[in-house]
């Protein structure tokens, strides 16, 4: 078995919300160069994994920024073609490339708006060069998302263990540093065109919103059908391609702050993430009903946002919901 084959099964130790896609991926012309793990990662990121076994992790990560720019034009229907490859490879053939990683993004079709949009690195070896470090450091802070992660073996009579540490970034600055990236994202995207930045103006009941982007019509709709003594869950259940990234709940009747903490342990347990720009989750955004306090999610991109509203506006005529965009 490769080292690679070794973390694949449990990816989610050097690389959590990742769904390995290709293992030793090299499907390009005039390159002998392959990535050891392929992933994507639930905001639709495509991840490239660099492993290596030298003491200071050799060229990683250089070898891994020419491996993005490679893939960096991959769309969605590649990485299904990619991704129905790798289940032939590791004997699981039966299963639908597409219909799985539909259900890892949490969408009902493919949104091409979203998909690819970043790469994200994650170099793992069992020791990092100052050299590497500071070029990682230096790529953090003009806006890439690159990890180490150390990866120490130690011998337990006749068992190997493996100590598995993040140092780059720490996780205690992980959270400040995506807030940063996301900000040169959008500055980027702003610049650079190519997204639907459609606002629309929206009607309930006669009343009228006026422009109002994509995330916040689906947002203050679904709040209105609350007010209606309509439950999240029975709000969840008319999106059904999405039904389990409708809402984030914890315990309890909470505040902003408190719900923060309490949502990166649920997250945390459940092995994953919680990504607070990800969500509505400032005090006024919050919803309490059953016990619970729920924060609606903001990811709303391509079809997915159109898809949700005719579902709203077919389920309860009674509200004449209508949406239209600003001209």
């Amino acid at each position: 078995m490769t080292r690679s084959g070794l973390l694949r099964g449990n990816i989610k130790v050097i690389a959590t919300d990742t769904l390995v896609i290709s293992e030793e991926f090299g499907e390009w012309e005039d390159s002998r160069r392959r990535i050891d793990l392929l992933g994507v990662d639930r905001d639709a990121a495509l991840v490239v994994i660099e492993l290596k076994r030298t003491e200071d992790g050799g060229h990683m990560e250089l070898q891994a920024i020419r491996y993005a720019s490679m893939i960096s034009t991959m769309n969605f229907d590649r990485a299904v073609d990619v991704f129905v490859e790798y289940l032939k490879a590791i004997g699981k053939s039966d299963q639908d490339a597409r219909t799985l990683l539909l259900d890892f993004l949490g969408w009902e079709e493919p949104d091409e708006d979203q998909f690819g949009q970043d790469v994200r690195i994650v170099l793992a070896s069992a020791e990092f060069s100052k050299e590497i470090t500071s070029s990682v450091l230096w790529l953090n802070n003009h806006g890439l998302d690159v990890r180490c992660v150390r990866l120490r073996p130690y011998r337990l009579d006749k068992r190997i263990l493996l100590d598995i540490q993040q140092f780059i970034p720490l996780p205690e600055v992980a959270d400040y540093q995506v807030l940063i990236r996301e900000k040169v994202r959008k500055e980027r995207e702003a610049r650079a065109g190519g997204k639907d930045f459609t606002r629309y103006h929206i009607r309930i009941n006669g009343e009228q919103h006026a422009a109002m982007w994509k995330r916040n019509a689906i947002f203050l709709i679904c709040r209105y059908l609350l007010t209606q003594s309509i439950g999240p869950e029975t709000v969840a259940a008319l999106f059904k391609w999405r039904q389990n990234r409708v809402w984030f709940s914890v315990d309890g009747t909470v505040g902003a702050s408190e719900f923060a903490t309490l949502a990166a342990e649920k997250a945390n347990a459940d092995g994953g993430n919680f990504r607070p720009r990800r969500w509505f989750c400032e005090d006024k955004e919050l919803v309490h009903a059953n016990g619970k306090t729920y924060a609606f999610s903001d990811q709303w991109g391509g079809d997915s946002w159109k898809n949700a509203m005719n579902a709203v506006r077919e389920a309860y005529p009674q509200f004449n919901i209508d949406f239209t965009p600003v001209t």
